[in-house]
C-alpha cells in the first residue's frame, strides 16, 4: 500500500502527468479540425472561455474528490457520498473503471498504429519496402504485433510506481512533445500554403462567436480534451500531498493542455493548407477533413511529397503521437492497477500485469470484430459514460458530499460562489453537452 500511496514528489511532475494525460489523439487531431472547421479563431476565442466556464470547474471537481479521499475511484466516490449514496458512488467508480479498461482496448490499437507509423521511415531508409509497406497498411497482423508493444510500454512504466515510473516518466516525456511539435511548426510554417492555414485557424470569423453550434462544440472539445469522465484525474488527484492547492494545480494542468491543443492547431491546419497546395485533396463536403484519416492518409501523403525530408518530418510527427498516446495510457492504465492494489491487497506487478491482460485480450476482440466493434466502443464511451460520469462528479461535488461541501461551508464568497456554480449552472452545461452528443 505504502508504495502506491507515496505519489508525485513534486508541482510540476504532477502537472506533466495530469496534462499528459489528458493531451492524447484527440488534441492532435480533434481541435485542430474543429477550430478550422468552426470559425477559426472564433473557436479558439469561445474555447478558451468554455474552458473556465466548464472544463476547468470540471477538472476541479475531479481532482478535489480523489484528492480528498487519497484513494482510487471506487473508494474515493464511494467514501465522498452521503451514507445513503454510498452505493451510487461505488457503482459510478466501478462504471468509470470499466471505461478504463474499454478506453484502453481501442486506445492502445490506435496508439501501436503510431508506432507502426514512426518505424516506417526507418525501414525506407533501410531499403525494406516490404517490412515499410506492411507497417503502414493497415491489417490484423499489424495490429496484434504492435498494440501488445504499446501495452508493454504501458506496463512498464506503471511497475515503477508513482514518483519512479510515472512521475519520472511524464517529466521526460511531456517536455519532449512540446520540443517535437514546437520544431514541427517552425518547419511546416516555412513551405508554401502554411499561411493560409494559419490565417484560417488564429482570425476570428466573428460572425460566428454567438453561433450556437460552436458554442457546444467548444463546450465539448474543452471537457474531452482534458479526459474527464473516466477517472483518469481523480486517480491523480489521490496521489498530490494532502496539503496541496487543487484549485492552482487544477488550473496549471488545464493550462498546459490548452497550451498542446493551440500548438496542435498551429501545426495541423498549416500542414493540411500545404497538403492541399502541394496537391492533396484535404476537403470533405467544404471541411477540413479530420480523425483517423487525416492522420493516417492525409498527412503521409503531405510528408511523400517532401521527398527524403519528408521521411524525417513523418518519423518526427509520428513519435509525436506515440508520446502523446503513451501519456494517455498511462493515466488510464494506473486506474484500475491502483483499485486491485488498494481493494484486492494485490502487488503493483501483480495487479499490472492482470490489467494489462485484461485490456489486450478486450483490444483482442476488437480487432476480431474490427468492422462494427471499433467504432461502436468509441461511440459508447465517449458519447455517453463520459459526459455522465462528467455530470456524476458536478452532482457528488455539489450535493451527495458526505461531510458537506467544504466549499458550500466556506466563509469566504467567492468560494461559496464556486460552490454553487457547480452546484447549478455546471450539471445544466454538462447536459448541453450530452444532449448535443447524442443528437449529432
Amino acid at each position: 500500500m505504502s508504495e502506491i500511496r507515496d505519489g508525485f514528489q513534486s508541482r510540476i511532475g504532477f502537472v506533466f502527468a495530469a496534462a499528459g494525460a489528458a493531451v492524447g489523439l484527440g488534441n492532435i487531431w480533434g481541435f485542430p479540425t474543429q477550430a478550422a472547421n468552426h470559425g477559426g479563431g472564433a473557436f479558439l476565442l469561445v474555447y478558451f472561455i468554455v474552458i473556465f466556464l466548464l472544463a476547468l470547474p470540471a477538472l476541479f471537481t475531479e481532482l478535489y474528490i480523489g484528492h480528498s479521499a487519497q484513494a482510487n475511484p471506487v473508494k474515493a466516490l464511494s467514501q465522498a457520498c452521503s451514507e445513503t449514496s454510498k452505493k451510487l458512488g461505488a457503482s459510478a467508480g466501478y462504471i468509470g473503471l470499466f471505461g478504463a479498461i474499454i478506453m484502453l482496448s481501442f486506445y492502445s490499437i490506435v496508439a501501436g498504429w503510431m508506432v507502426a507509423f514512426s518505424l516506417e521511415p526507418i525501414a525506407q531508409v533501410l531499403g525494406l519496402d516490404d517490412v515499410a509497406e506492411f507497417l503502414k497498411q493497415d491489417s490484423m497482423w499489424r495490429n496484434f504485433i504492435f498494440t501488445p508493444i504499446m501495452l508493454i510500454l504501458t506496463a512498464s512504466i506503471i511497475l515503477q510506481g508513482v514518483k519512479s515510473g510515472i512521475e519520472v516518466w511524464s517529466r521526460r516525456l511531456m517536455p519532449l512533445l512540446l520540443i517535437l511539435l514546437v520544431a514541427l511548426i517552425a518547419y511546416i510554417g516555412t513551405l508554401k500554403g502554411a499561411d493560409e492555414g494559419f490565417a484560417a485557424y488564429l482570425i476570428p470569423d466573428l460572425n460566428k462567436v454567438l453561433d450556437p453550434e460552436l458554442i457546444i462544440s467548444a463546450m465539448g472539445q474543452a471537457f474531452f480534451s482534458l479526459s474527464l469522465g473516466v477517472g483518469c484525474m481523480m486517480i491523480y488527484g489521490s496521489y498530490l500531498n494532502p496539503k496541496a492547492n487543487v484549485a492552482k494545480m487544477s488550473f496549471s494542468v488545464a493550462m498546459l493542455d490548452s497550451g498542446v491543443a493551440f500548438l496542435a492547431g498551429l501545426l495541423i491546419i498549416p500542414a493540411l493548407f500545404v497538403a492541399q497546395n502541394q496537391g492533396v485533396q484535404v476537403l470533405n463536403d467544404g471541411n477540413l477533413i479530420g480523425g483517423p484519416q487525416l492522420i493516417f492518409a492525409i498527412l503521409p501523403q503531405l510528408f511523400e511529397t517532401m521527398g527524403q525530408l519528408g521521411l524525417l518530418i513523418g518519423f518526427i510527427f509520428f513519435v509525436l503521437m506515440s508520446v502523446a498516446s503513451l501519456t494517455s495510457t498511462i493515466s488510464s492504465t494506473e486506474i484500475p492497477v491502483s483499485f486491485l492494489v488498494e481493494n484486492h491487497g494485490a502487488s503493483r506487478r501483480q495487479a499490472t500485469w492482470f490489467v494489462t491482460l485484461i485490456i489486450f485480450l478486450a483490444s483482442s476482440a476488437i480487432i476480431l470484430n474490427f468492422d462494427w466493434l471499433f467504432d461502436l466502443v468509441i461511440m459508447v464511451l465517449t458519447e455517453y459514460q463520459l459526459p455522465l460520469m462528467g455530470l456524476f462528479y458536478f452532482i457528488v461535488v455539489g450535493w451527495l458530499w458526505r461531510k458537506g461541501n467544504a466549499l458550500a461551508s466556506s466563509t469566504g464568497l467567492k468560494q461559496r460562489l464556486f460552490a454553487n456554480y457547480i452546484r447549478f449552472i455546471c450539471p445544466l452545461l454538462m447536459i448541453a453537452v450530452f444532449v448535443h452528443k447524442i443528437m449529432g
